[in-house]
């Protein structure tokens, strides 16, 4: 006989907390903690029957280089908005440009349409929204498709849903700009810094701790040199997160290299 294993109910609390043990993005941290909050205000006025006119909405957008910690932090809003009542289900659906533009005319709106529904409940999360708009030269793009229904659903849709928007910020700066409809219906905005030196030297302790390699002093100090330098010549694509955890995981395997060679090796 199989006992189910019960787990623990995760709390509100329980989700800030893990929000708050991320390393770095200090204010990306003050502000959902601030964000929440003031949800929670909105929606304890109109459960008290005051006459709110603000419609508490849900929809963001999220600016920042590769690694920055974007999706991490979507996925806990899912968790926090379904604990707050906010949404029924607080998954995340993530989908780029690919997953919603047709090659040819009549193919766009139906995936766009399953991938809304797909996410109902939850987040929709376009990662790379910027490639959904294209320059005024290419009028036929199926890309604008999307976004007038992206607009009609956080317009008039039935809603139980969360749209976010992700991408560099230049680029979603002309992307909001292209559509008034998008300016006005996402209400929250999030910017992610690149992580400092010493930030991207601790993701790479965390990584290594994941991965069950200790590291030596020495090798530290490599570490930070390779960390301080790729930072300084960084360019809008450096890795930020993903630098530091490709930084173990190619450490580690030059390790196994050496020691399938030299199987006495320490």
């Amino acid at each position: 006989q199989v006992e189910a294993v019960e787990q623990k109910e995760v709390t509100l609390d329980d989700v800030m907390l893990q929000i708050n043990e991320l390393i770095g993005l200090g204010e990306i941290k003050k502000k959902i903690t601030e964000h929440v909050r003031y949800l929670d205000f909105i929606k304890l006025r109109q459960e008290k029957g005051f006459d709110e006119d603000e419609k508490l909405t849900l929809h963001s957008v999220f600016t920042g280089n590769p690694g920055t910690g974007k999706t991490t932090v979507v996925r806990l809003l899912g968790k926090i908005y379904k604990e707050m009542g906010l949404l029924s289900g607080g998954h995340v659906h993530e989908v780029d440009r690919s997953d919603l533009v047709g090659e040819f005319i009549g193919q766009t709106a139906p995936k766009v349409k399953k991938a809304i529904d797909k996410a109902r409940g939850g987040i929709l999360f376009i990662d790379e929204a910027y490639a959904l708009f294209r320059t005024k030269e290419e009028e036929k793009d199926f890309g604008r498709e999307v976004i007038e229904i992206i607009v009609k659903e956080m317009s008039d849709g039935p809603g139980d849903i969360a749209i976010m928007a992700a991408g560099y910020p230049k680029e979603m700066e002309v992307f909001i700009e292209s559509n008034p409809g998008l300016k006005s219906r996402f209400k929250h905005y999030f910017h992610f810094p690149d992580y400092t030196p010493d930030e991207l030297v601790e993701i790479s302790l965390f990584a290594a701790q994941k991965r069950s390699v200790s590291i030596s002093p020495e090798a530290m100090k490599i570490i930070r040199k390779i960390l301080l330098d790729a930072y300084r010549n960084r360019t809008q694509n450096f890795g930020n997160a993903r630098f530091a955890h490709s930084l173990i995981d190619q450490a580690k395997m030059n390790m196994g290299l050496r020691i399938v060679v030299n199987p006495n090796f320490k």
